[in-house]
């Protein structure tokens, strides 16, 4: 038991400094342009093609999430039901002495 709560101590401290070994150096302030990572602000896209409708994405989105959450709760419904009918059958049989009606 312990080597295996020391084993996922190592594993939780190896992903923890992966994100540290995996960032690139920064380079040095005033340095940067925009071909070497730097920030340049961006009035309107150059190409009308390169904009995203996110109004329609976000719709899109939370439809899909409302249908996925109706469809689960149909879905417990149903299976449901089935459950309190079994629950009458056996509660028929018992009350009958076991005997099928």
């Amino acid at each position: 038991m312990k080597i295996a709560k020391a084993a996922l101590l190592a594993v939780m401290l190896a992903v923890a400094l992966v994100p540290v070994h995996a960032q690139s150096p920064q380079p040095p302030p005033g340095k940067a342009s925009a071909g070497q990572g730097g920030f340049v602000p961006v009035d309107a896209p150059s190409n009308a093609q390169d904009t995203m409708p996110a109004p329609r994405l976000v719709a899109i989105a939370y439809s899909f999430i409302w249908v996925v959450l109706f469809g689960y709760l149909w879905s417990v419904r149903r299976r449901l039901a089935k459950v309190e009918r079994e629950i009458e059958v056996v509660s028929r049989r018992a009350s009958s002495g076991g005997r099928p009606s």
